[in-house]
């Protein structure tokens, strides 16, 4: 029987690290390491672990709502919604790490928790850790299973893999060009049914234009803020700012992500400061529905970004094309339609600054590079369209047209263990689509072998592709 990359990928089960390590198929201590309790809280909200758990003492739980983020003191989570084994329940929810985590955080000993509903974490260490609230109620607890966690977080073993040839690049050296194409397209696409997945299950938890809202968000964030901007964009979602006028939606925008302040203006260069003081203005009147305490403000990553990657630049393109929604929308099912329509976008202060206060550039700024488009249409909405059967040959014939970016450490890499000196090597980093098609590869396999490269199954299997 022919090979295809899902089989290929099946191989590599065995040699993964991230197995199912009890038999309640819970992470423990010495498990792969967890993303931050942020980002843990922000995988949940978007739906990305389901809905359908099992308390520790057996308790069948449904998420009907997944509530709202908390701006104050408190759990993480208010008004959300489950059903366990029937019975509807209504009111907070907690998300931390560990079970430990309820009394050393001091909930338990906290009347802003005595009301909370659920408590869901992501290890069970050992020792018995009790979920109590002040007035001694036992608070229900979910442990998210291992193999679960691992599907939302897609997290491979290793961060990197040492940039010398791969056993694959034997039986790779004397695969047709047509051959190794086909086994690209095909990692290719099954990177876009992961991606599709993860969209597909915002879609479900908070709706179609949210899903679209929080994947523009996490593009704008680039690396260093991607966690923070997709963060923001849950907190705000795009169906209530529609509702606001242009600078109440940039005051808002700026304002839940702590930018503003009473003498902003007063630091900034002449043509800016009515402007600030406008925006402060605005921001004032609806503070009290939007700021974050101290302890729940988005922490940003200011420093090592280039000047027209700046946070700020970042909200001010997020606040634009918010502000516009309805043409985004449409436009978001032609890829070329809307990157020509997204370059248009301009702002007579962000044309020419690089932050709220910074003097003015005599350069033309972008509010949005083509490159970061087209990372937005390759991760989310190209995606989504190939897993549709209505859109799926016209999606991937548009995926396949966009131009590569600058080759990054990965796809670096990945192509050089895979094809190393090979003569035609340059031909699979012609497109994007290609160099996702790499990035999959070596996560799956480069990533996960902890023997690199000796006991790989990937190199035999490849022979029979």
């Amino acid at each position: 029987m022919e090979q295809t990359y899902a089989s290929l990928l099946d191989s590599i089960r065995p040699l993964s690290l991230l197995h199912e390590n009890s038999a309640e198929n819970r992470l423990t201590p010495e498990s792969l390491p967890l993303p931050s309790e942020l980002e843990l809280q922000s995988i949940w909200f978007n739906g990305q672990l389901g809905r359908d758990f099992i308390t520790t003492c057996g308790k069948q739980v449904h998420i009907r709502q997944f509530g709202f983020w908390n701006r104050s003191a408190g759990p993480d989570f208010l008004h959300a919604s489950v059903s366990i084994n029937d019975d509807e329940l209504s009111g907070p929810l907690e998300i931390d790490t560990q079970s430990s985590d309820w009394e050393s955080h001091g909930h338990d000993i906290n009347p802003s928790f005595d009301d909370t509903i659920l408590h869901v974490i992501f290890r069970e260490p050992k020792g018995t850790h009790f979920t109590r609230t002040s007035n001694h109620k036992e608070v229900l607890k979910v442990v998210i299973p291992e193999s679960v966690i691992q599907t939302a977080l897609q997290a491979p073993i290793y961060s990197s893999a040492p940039a010398h040839l791969g056993r694959c690049y034997q039986p790779l050296a004397h695969t047709s060009l047509l051959r190794i194409n086909q086994l690209l397209e095909q990692a290719a696409k099954h990177r876009c049914q992961v991606k599709a997945r993860r969209l597909n299950s915002i879609k479900e938890s908070h709706g179609a234009d949210q899903a679209l809202w929080i994947a523009l968000a996490e593009t704008l964030g680039y690396r260093p803020n991607k966690i923070q901007m997709t963060v923001l964009a849950q907190r705000l979602p795009i169906k209530e700012l529609r509702k606001q006028s242009k600078l109440n939606l940039s005051a808002i925008i700026f304002g839940t992500a702590r930018f503003l302040h009473p003498d902003i203006h007063t630091k900034a260069p002449p043509e800016s400061q009515l402007w600030l003081e406008s925006l402060w203005q605005e921001w004032w009147k609806v503070r009290s529905d939007y700021d974050l305490t101290e302890d729940r403000a988005i922490a940003w990553t200011l420093h090592g970004n280039r000047p027209i990657n700046h946070p700020q630049r970042r909200l001010a393109t997020l606040s634009a094309i918010a502000t516009h929604w309805t043409t985004f929308k449409k436009l978001s099912t032609n890829a070329t339609a809307l990157t020509e329509w997204i370059t248009t976008l301009t702002d007579s202060h962000w044309n020419h600054h690089y932050t709220l206060t910074s003097k003015a550039s005599e350069k033309k700024l972008a509010l949005i590079g083509k490159d970061r488009i087209h990372e937005f249409i390759i991760n989310h909405l190209l995606p989504l369209q190939i897993n549709e059967k209505l859109t799926s040959a016209t999606a991937w014939q548009a995926y396949q047209k966009i131009p590569p970016p600058a080759i990054n450490e990965k796809v670096k890499r990945a192509h050089f263990r895979l094809f190393g000196d090979r003569k035609d090597a340059k031909q699979f980093l012609k497109k994007a689509w290609q160099h996702q098609a790499l990035i999959q590869i070596y996560s799956d396999f480069c990533l996960a072998d902890t023997s690199d490269c000796a006991d790989c199954p990937f190199p035999e299997q490849l022979a029979q592709f």
